[in-house]
């Protein structure tokens, strides 16, 4: 029998606690520990929810972003695309991942952003740069997500496939893809994390419009309660997505 530290409930009312103590925290490090003053009370939690309602009300921010979503929206794709297919080959042919293994591991331990003057000077200012730079960041997680998702596929399965003479192409197609979903999912939620952090710095990169571009547009202007009210809104856009993942992850695990 279930007990109420096992509900959803109680981990819901756990969460929440912890978020009010976040809140705590920040304002005690702007509020009470300075002066009435001193710049830091410019980013507190009022200001920042007083500039987040304007905000709202205003519009703009809606336009940011939906072009930031947009732009996680298209590096992931193209990490999708990208790394779910060589995941798939990498896992299925050992020799051929023996071979570029070493090189796959050097190219993802070099940071997304080293690469952005390159990007510039590749593709000029705008969408384009940034469409490269989050798809690099994002196709790591859901290469190796995939390649572990078919190093994991169950051999008798596979023995099954060869006894009934499944070609390679109706075994990949029907063993190893639906089993290999969650591992996918995973990999995505993974990607999701690292595009939404990489996101910020990459909007900073000449573009007019997006949530990195707006924090530069509020610091310009010396709109400090602004800037603070987008980091929350920055945050809370992340919270959902990684919550919606995950829920996903979760609802494909129990029904696999």
């Amino acid at each position: 029998m279930s007990t109420l530290a096992d509900t959803p409930f109680r981990k819901t009312l756990l969460g929440l606690a912890g978020l009010v103590g976040l809140l705590a925290i920040w304002w005690l490090m702007t509020v009470p520990l300075v002066s009435g003053d001193s710049l830091a009370g410019r980013f507190s939690p009022t200001a920042a929810a007083h500039a987040l309602v304007a905000m709202l009300a205003e519009g703009e921010i809606w336009h940011h972003m939906a072009v930031s979503l947009k732009r996680v929206l298209v590096g992931l794709a193209i990490a999708v695309v990208i790394g779910v297919p060589l995941g798939l080959v990498l896992g299925w042919w050992q020799g051929l991942n023996d071979v570029v293994s070493p090189s796959m591991q050097f190219l993802r331990m070099i940071s997304p952003l080293s690469w952005m003057p390159i990007a510039v000077m590749l593709f000029g200012i705008g969408d384009q740069p940034v469409y490269f730079l989050l798809g690099y960041a994002a196709v790591w997680p859901v290469m190796l997500s995939t390649l572990s998702g078919v190093k994991a596929v169950d051999a008798r399965w596979l023995e099954v496939s060869q006894s009934l003479a499944a070609s390679r192409w109706e075994t990949i197609r029907h063993i190893v893809v639906p089993a290999i979903t969650a591992h996918v999912l995973t990999g995505v939620r993974l990607a999701v994390g690292i595009l939404w952090i990489v996101l910020v710095p990459c909007e900073m990169l000449g573009v007019t419009a997006g949530l990195g571009y707006y924090i530069l547009d509020t610091r310009d202007r010396l709109d400090y309660q602004g800037l603070m009210a987008t980091i929350v809104v920055i945050g809370a856009l992340g919270f959902l997505l990684d919550w919606t993942l995950r829920t996903l992850c979760q609802q494909r695990k129990a029904t696999s």
